[in-house]
């Protein structure tokens, strides 16, 4: 009986400790699963809405396929300063609401709501009803917090450039460019490497020029 109750003892220590052992393992995984959804979630949505991007169209009419912008620039709609501004066809169509797959995007930084927390939210933006009269309503998104900086460079072809505004009139900014690339660094680790996204871009805005078989 001293033998059996013995044997026993020693197997339910050993699983005792596989169970706990199991648990911690769990928790673990639980966690990293968590910290990592948000990443992922704001790399699907950078990701998807620079894959739709609307190419801006000749004239002065851009209502539907506004200006793409990259840099420190103002948004309308939008308090803080926006790092870029896209027209995307990323809107979900449904029977119910009147707007179509266009829509203005934004991502900016904002303060965050939790005073002991560590750097900035970042914000996706949204605005669907662009035929508006009015300056449409927006809707904010909060895609991940504690960021301490997030960058949007441009490439055109030779180099990556800081900044992008197919208003402007120089022919270089005039198109959408070739790719663009997102970095995001992480507040509290300053000497971690940033989160960097790549993303091509296939669109390009047609011109008015009639080509002939000469050209």
């Amino acid at each position: 009986m001293i033998l059996a109750i013995g044997v026993a003892a020693i197997v339910l220590i050993a699983i005792n400790a596989v169970l706990f052992s199991a648990l911690h393992l769990r928790d673990a995984t639980s966690e990293v699963v968590d910290s990592a959804t948000p990443l992922d979630l704001t790399a699907t949505f950078l990701r998807r809405d620079l894959q739709g991007v609307v190419p801006p169209t000749n004239g002065t009419s851009k209502v539907l396929s506004g200006n793409f912008r990259v840099g420190t620039l103002s948004s309308a709609g939008v308090t803080e300063p926006v790092a870029i501004e896209m027209f995307t066809t990323t809107g979900a169509l449904n029977a119910t609401v009147p707007w179509g797959d266009i829509q203005r995007v934004t991502y900016e930084l904002k303060d965050s709501t939790d005073r002991s927390a560590s750097g900035k939210d970042l914000y996706r933006s949204v605005a669907r009803n662009l035929l508006s009269l009015t300056p449409p309503e927006v809707e904010d998104q909060l895609l991940l917090s504690g960021v301490a900086s997030i960058k949007f460079t441009c490439f055109d072809g030779a180099q990556w450039q800081d900044t992008w505004d197919t208003s402007s009139t120089t022919s270089l900014y005039t198109n959408l460019p070739l790719a663009v690339r997102v970095d995001i660094q992480a507040a509290g680790s300053k000497n971690a490497t940033p989160i960097e996204l790549v993303v091509p871009l296939d669109c390009v805005a047609r011109t008015n020029v009639v080509l002939t078989a000469g050209s």
